[in-house]
């Protein structure tokens, strides 16, 4: 069941949305919504070290288009429960969640937008259950099953991963990451985006979502839990797919885009020459357009590529 809403301001937007939390495969997650609840369900999973916050100028965009926009916090993340131990965090256990989550809501399908980490979970949904996805849209992130082989043959891409590794090293990088009231986190945002992408504001949001009790260790247990991933039987996206990408992105290669698309039975490309990996909140009306189209389409977008500003 939801405990009591309560309304939330999203900056930028007259509309109305609320903050709650349902009970999903046991963990408790909170999350922001808006949008009439008869609306097409749209679920927005952020990645790594963001929260909810960072759909903060799509979600008035997609609910005024008439969706219905659900933004959670993640397990481990901000105010979500955090269940202790890294196998908690298996890639199958949180695509379950957005599956498990949209039960919840009432919604027998579902349309999702992914970031980063959050992009990995929704390629995943939708490649192990394209019966529950209507579509699927992804914001530089790769779908999970072209990473390893793409990093043995690009070296360039394994040095921009190292961090990854990095964090699943046990009890340092929560030593590291958390020093100094979490600089090198708020620097990883700030030297990641474009000039002014996150504001002193923002930054205080992150660091109280980061500093919430058990957070940053369940953050990184996503990480830590990569290794449990196995193939699946069939690692195509069946599912309509549109990837969005800020060809900037100091972390992930064009290239992984490529190889991601290579994977979809019906997939799109619209890549922005002048973004970072945070495209969605640099180039927000342009991608909040390109994902009004597609969302509303649902499952019968169109196919081809295209390349943004």
């Amino acid at each position: 069941m939801a405990e009591a809403s309560q309304r939330i301001e999203i900056p930028g937007w007259s509309g109305s949305a609320s903050t709650s939390q349902r009970r999903v495969n046991d963990v408790l997650l909170h999350y922001v919504e808006a949008g009439e609840a008869d609306a097409p369900l749209v679920i927005l999973l952020h990645g790594f070290p963001d929260f909810w916050w960072g759909w903060r100028r799509q979600i008035g965009a997609l609910a005024d288009a008439g969706l219905r926009v659900v933004a959670p916090d993640q397990r481990g993340y901000n105010l979500s429960g955090k269940p202790l131990g890294f196998r908690a965090y298996d890639l199958d256990i949180l695509a379950s969640d957005v599956l498990a989550f949209a039960d919840a809501l009432g919604a027998s399908q579902v349309r999702l937008v992914g970031h980063d980490f959050g992009g990995l979970v929704a390629w995943w949904a939708a490649t192990l259950h394209p019966d529950r996805v209507e579509c699927l849209a992804v914001i530089n992130a790769p779908h999970p099953d072209v990473v390893g082989s793409y990093m043995l043959r690009h070296p360039t891409q394994m040095m921009r991963s190292l961090y990854a590794g990095f964090f699943q090293l046990p009890f340092m990088p929560e030593t590291v990451l958390s020093a100094g009231n979490y600089a090198v986190m708020r620097q990883a945002l700030t030297g990641s985006s474009e000039k002014d992408v996150f504001s002193d504001g923002d930054l205080e949001r992150y660091r109280r979502a980061w500093a919430e009790p058990g957070a940053l260790t369940a953050m990184l247990n996503w990480y830590r839990a990569l290794p449990l991933r196995q193939s699946p039987r069939d690692p195509r996206v069946h599912v309509p797919t549109l990837v969005v990408w800020g060809l900037r992105d100091r972390f992930l290669e064009k290239g992984l885009a490529d190889e991601s698309l290579a994977l979809c039975d019906q997939g799109r490309f619209i890549g922005f020459d002048r973004a970072s990996h945070w495209v969605h909140l640099e180039e927000a009306p342009a991608v909040n357009a390109a994902l009004v189209a597609f969302l509303k389409a649902g499952s019968h977008p169109s196919s081809g590529q295209s390349s943004g500003a």
